[in-house]
């Protein structure tokens, strides 16, 4: 078990990541150096030998291996992103780049996404080094730039560029999940990450006749752009629940006594109550417009517009969801990719799978382990590229009425220090026994 030095790392490193600014705008001009020099550094003092990569100056990647007992096993990959959203300090209760720990409680950007598992897998490892122990196979540690935009200079740099680093990796294990879900009826559900929806973000571009304001117009590049937009947010997607998603709910459904008959989901959704929200989102695809441009002047009407959309594709639907876009665009606008990742799927009857419920089963035996597909996406995507199979397991206990979902990218992120040990526990019983 890690030992109490570990527990007491955790807090530190969480707070010095918070620290350090890393915010990723989407344009460029986030820079993750410090951050990965300083867990570099915190893992060179375990005796570890990090590599630092760059796709771009400033963008830096962080890659260390450690050995396991075994040389015939495959090698896991244990993997966090180092840079955040951006944070606007005047909307939080105390300043988002503070890392203060107040009432045992760490707050800042990045306390749940994810520089707090970032920290876990930091104390994790240095523990095992003063311990003197070794994991049964050889675990590749990487910090990662550029998750919150593209990846490119990340995940996906390290993937297309740098794949012998992870020579042997079939398996990883990421942020989104193995945290507490509570029910409001006295149940603690803990979501693994078994899959993840695709992402397509779009950008809509709508051509008409430019012309002045006063005119009727009939070619309005806004008008046919709006109506796309408005037919886009208004679309209801079909049902699609994959494996993972009604392995969920069969499971759900069998908590509740509720039968495990899958087929009506629909109702069987409305029947697990806030349990719900662990797959409401992945049962279909989606797109959500979240942006608009266009014109220059009042009284002028513009020759194009441009709107970009968020979509998500669930496994085995891409070709679907292309379809239905072309028709809710129709002929008058054009759409294309602005950024597109695969979507994912994991076994459920793996060894590992097993060894992480295993691993909360020991330090949360109230609780009840379930799969879940994740809505959005992780680095797991960009790694898949490599053949290996991502999984979200990022353990948390967190109180009942701490909204992990809403601290996502929200105001007043924060993490229980109580949180982040039990963290480092299941995540060292985890990685051992794997």
């Amino acid at each position: 078990m890690a030992d109490l030095q570990a527990l007491d790392e955790v807090v530190t490193f969480t707070s010095d990541l918070i620290r350090i600014d890393t915010t990723n705008r989407g344009g460029g001009d986030c820079r993750e150096r410090p951050a990965a020099e300083y867990a570099a550094a915190r893992l060179a003092e375990a005796g570890l030998e990090p590599t630092l990569l760059e796709r771009t100056e400033g963008r830096t990647n962080v890659v260390a291996r450690v050995e396991g007992t075994d040389p015939s096993a495959d090698a896991l990959l244990v993997h966090g992103h180092l840079d955040v959203v951006p944070a606007e300090p005047a909307d939080w209760q105390v300043h988002p780049f503070s890392g203060e720990i107040r009432d045992g409680v760490v707050w800042g950007r990045g306390a749940v996404d994810m520089k707090n598992m970032d920290a876990m897998i930091l104390s994790v490892v240095r523990s095992w080094a003063r311990e003197g122990v070794r994991p049964r196979r050889d675990v590749v540690v990487a910090f990662t730039a550029d998750e919150e935009a593209s990846a490119e200079d990340g995940s996906g740099f390290l993937a297309d560029r740098h794949p012998g680093l992870f020579e042997g990796c079939t398996e990883g294990v990421s942020e989104s999940g193995a945290y507490t879900f509570h029910d409001g009826a006295g149940r603690q559900i803990y979501p693994v990450g078994a899959g993840e929806r695709g992402t397509a973000w779009l950008r809509l571009t709508a051509r008409g006749r430019a012309g002045h304001g006063s005119k009727v117009n009939r070619e309005n590049a806004v008008t046919r752009l709006a109506a796309a937009v408005n037919r886009i947010g208004a679309y209801e997607w079909p049902l699609r629940p994959t494996p993972t998603v009604r392995a969920a709910l069969r499971e759900l459904a069998g908590l509740y006594g509720i039968g495990t008959d899958v087929t009506d989901v629909d109702t069987l959704l409305e029947k697990l109550g806030p349990a719900a929200k662990l797959v409401e989102a992945t049962v279909r695809n989606s797109a959500n417009p979240t942006m608009l441009d266009a014109g220059y002047k009042v009284n002028v009407i513009p020759g194009t517009a441009v709107a970009q959309v968020d979509g998500r594709y669930l496994p085995g639907t891409e070709d679907e969801f292309r379809a239905t876009i072309d028709h809710l665009t129709g002929p008058d606008v054009d759409w294309e990719f602005v950024h597109r990742e695969v979507a994912l799927q994991a076994p459920l009857d793996s060894p590992t799978f097993a060894a992480m419920r295993a691993a909360i089963g020991e330090f949360a035996p109230e609780g009840h382990v379930v799969p879940y597909c994740m809505s959005g996406g992780t680095d797991a995507k960009q790694f898949s590229r490599l053949g290996i199979t991502g999984y979200g397991f990022a353990p948390l206990k967190l109180p009942e009425g701490l909204d992990y979902q809403a601290l996502f990218h929200g105001v007043d992120e924060r993490v229980p220090v109580e949180a982040l040990h039990f963290g480092v526990r299941v995540l060292d019983r985890f990685l051992r026994t794997a």
